[in-house]
């Protein structure tokens, strides 16, 4: 069966081979609750639909429109296994309860670095930050060699920024795309880390200065959510 939880999901689970990320914009905060519960009630009544997906998680985003559906699955040929025979059941319930659901997007990833606090696995979330980055044209290397580049930033940064938890960088398997899922104690830490002089969450230095005039980098946005659903197999 399916089982409701609030632990929030392991970004560095070793079995997850396929984690993907879409986005679905609802309108108002009274909307993005009213599809959460749909989403809630639909999966509950139901079997877990494939032994393939290890779990799937909703957030509510900040703006008061938007919801952030995070699933992790062993592989993308277990995706279009469920795709096939149990998706569309799921996505018509959810129509019926919350009609006029507008689905964004759906970017497939892979999990390249993570980092973070010593103590990160003892510690719950209170925000969780996307931000997206997108490259003009599918380049992998120029994805690794990006992150890369943040990773040195973050080693050389002489004003540590507080209340960060986590961070795990994903590429797009279309080449053009980086995620990454940062985990902060409260979304007023990252909102603090922001007014902090410098651009972004790190000081006004020559290695952030390097990752923030990339070659190549076409936009950037952040996104901050909070964890609203988690299901897993019982």
């Amino acid at each position: 069966m399916t089982r409701r939880t609030d632990t929030q999901p392991d970004l560095t689970h070793p079995h997850v081979g396929a984690p993907f990320f879409s986005t679905w914009r609802v309108g108002t905060p009274e909307r993005q609750r009213q599809t959460v519960d749909a989403i809630a009630r639909t999966w509950t009544r139901r079997p877990w639909p494939a032994p393939g997906l290890l779990g799937y998680h909703v957030y509510t985003g900040h703006d008061g429109s938007t919801l952030l559906h995070h699933s992790q699955w062993r592989s993308e040929q277990d995706y279009g296994a469920f795709v096939k025979t149990h998706r569309q059941e799921r996505v018509d319930e959810i129509d019926t309860l919350v009609p006029g659901i507008e689905r964004v997007r759906l970017d497939r990833y892979r999990r390249y670095r993570s980092g973070g606090r010593d103590d990160r696995p003892a510690r719950v979330p209170g925000c969780v930050v996307i931000v997206d980055i997108e490259f003009e044209g599918p380049d992998p290397d120029r994805q690794r060699a990006w992150v890369d580049a943040v990773f040195e930033a973050l080693e050389s940064e002489p004003n540590p920024r507080h209340g960060g938890i986590s961070a795990h960088f994903h590429v797009g398997t279309d080449g053009t795309r980086v995620l990454n899922y940062a985990e902060w104690e409260s979304a007023q830490a990252h909102i603090d880390a922001l007014a902090a002089p410098g651009h972004g969450v790190g000081s006004a230095t020559a290695q952030w200065q390097r990752v923030q005039t990339w070659p190549g980098l076409k936009s950037s946005t952040v996104s901050r959510y909070d964890h609203a659903l988690g299901l897993v197999p019982d």
